[in-house]
């Protein structure tokens, strides 16, 4: 072989070094990305679980609750819990759970993904709710808030992950199916914190009337039965005030049936709608 082939021979073999060398500095981040969120559970489900927070019924429940959903409405809600973020927000981590899963329908984006890294030790709790473009007018960012931080973490911080998922898909379950509208939900959510308040500020009022009362030892019945009266009203509003609270939104729990078995993601797509929180 003469110089000239072997130097172009050379020549040719420095530069495929040099491809596959700048191909693997260029993959690498995409390898790094791709590290930093799980690949989702076989056989596919819709509850995540990678840390083991759930017991096997409660897995069950959520699983069959919103399997059936998913055959029902075709939006596909994903429950995700990680044990580390990996470094990034959480803001970030649902993003990519949902995009790279493929979570909804490609042709509706009706996608949600539900993702809680638990408190552990020192390491602070976090909770996410993250929705797919075709769901953000029906899942405000300020109703995704609202869920979050008053549905689920109060749950949380009592460790009953259970319940704090549970109540926080029903919502989002009823919401996303048209039950009732983020509107009627914020006021309703808002109603039910005065409906606690005033019935407090009422009963304080009868004890400080009581006590002035008291102290001109007013003994005849009919101031006495006044006062009791007042009392029953009292304990009527309180009971008026709790009965409308969101704490005891079931809707969705047990109304869809068991479902078939789960067919996969469709490729909904995710822009960065939806809300979290920590504690």
């Amino acid at each position: 072989m003469s110089y000239r082939m072997k130097s172009a021979l050379g020549n040719k073999i420095r530069h495929a070094l040099q491809a596959l060398v700048l191909l693997a500095v260029l993959s690498a981040p995409l390898q790094l990305i791709s590290q930093d969120v799980p690949e989702p559970l076989y056989p596919l489900r819709l509850v995540n679980d990678y840390v083991g927070l759930l017991k096997e019924p409660q897995y069950q429940h959520l699983e069959q609750k919103l399997r059936a959903y998913n055959d029902t409405t075709s939006t596909q809600i994903v429950i995700v819990l990680v044990r580390t973020l990996n470094g990034i927000s959480k803001e970030e981590y649902a993003d990519r759970i949902g995009e790279r899963w493929g979570v909804g329908q490609h042709d509706k984006d009706n996608g949600i993904v539900v993702l809680v890294k638990p408190k552990i030790r020192d390491k602070r709790g976090e909770a996410r709710i993250s929705v797919a473009y075709g769901l953000e007018g029906v899942i405000p960012d300020a109703v995704a808030n609202r869920i979050v931080n008053h549905e689920m973490i109060p749950h949380f911080r009592e460790d009953d992950y259970f319940t704090g998922l549970d109540k926080g898909t029903s919502i989002l379950m009823a919401l996303a199916a048209g039950e009732f509208t983020a509107d009627e939900y914020k006021k309703k959510t808002e109603g039910s914190v005065l409906g606690i308040i005033i019935p407090v500020l009422f009963i304080l009022m009868v004890i400080f009337l009581m006590s002035r009362n008291s102290n001109r030892h007013y003994t005849t019945g009919s101031h006495g039965t006044s006062l009791w009266t007042a009392l029953w009203l009292a304990s009527m509003m309180s009971s008026r005030g709790h009965g409308g609270s969101w704490g005891n939104f079931n809707s969705g729990s047990g109304s869809f049936g068991g479902g078939g078995g789960f067919g996969g993601f469709g490729g909904g797509s995710f822009g960065g709608g939806g809300a979290g929180g920590s504690w």
